[in-house]
């Protein structure tokens, strides 16, 4: 069990740190608040305890082996935050935006997680090098996964709770369409650094 608390600590700085997730969940947060970004919420996070799970039992390495893979994912995932970062913009430049779209789903935040670089990176270097020793494979698996799960869920709350709480500084549309410029140019980045 003390293979646990370094495992609990590289998830939570992992999930912690700025990543396309984090920056999704902050913009959900202040554009629909935190009730209505609690499946996008959700879905981080049962999407990416398969994938962890899957890198665990070996997806990972192949992956890794495999570069056309590789880059597949990364295109998938840029492509994804650009049109992210597009719809952003939008939101952006319509005074009644907020009424005519909905935030991120589970069902869609959990496949965005299999196209999300940092989630594959987080994913492969945690279950190489923090798999707890046990006896059965699949117990270290699970227990590997529910500890990432547990702290990686509060992270991501925390996130699109910070979005929600600049909320009612951002009532006003100018401050929400400048908020919403700055992450644009964030997700932008963050569909850039996937190459780099």
């Amino acid at each position: 069990m003390e293979a646990l608390l370094p495992l609990a600590l590289f998830a939570f700085v992992s999930s912690i740190t700025p990543g396309p997730n984090n920056i999704m969940l902050t913009s959900s947060g202040v554009i629909y608040g935190f009730v209505r970004s609690i499946p996008h919420i959700l879905g981080v996070t049962f999407g990416f305890g398969i994938l962890l799970a899957l890198s665990a039992a070996g997806i990972g390495s192949l992956i890794l082996l495999v570069p056309s893979i590789q880059v597949i994912l990364k295109t998938f995932g840029s492509g994804y935050l650009l049109y992210l970062a597009w719809q952003l913009r939008s939101l952006a430049i319509r005074q009644d935006a907020t009424a005519s779209t909905r935030p991120m789903s589970f069902t869609g935040a959990t496949l965005f997680q299999f196209v999300n670089p940092k989630a594959w990176v987080m994913a492969i270097s945690g279950s190489s090098a923090f798999l707890p020793p046990m006896p059965s494979v699949w117990m270290s698996i699970a227990i590997f996964c529910l500890v990432f799960c547990a702290v990686n869920l509060p992270c991501v709350s925390l996130w699109a709770g910070a979005g929600a709480a600049l909320r009612r500084y951002l009532a006003e549309p100018r401050w929400q369409r400048r908020f919403c410029v700055v992450m644009v140019v964030l997700t932008t980045y963050s569909a850039i650094a996937i190459w780099l």
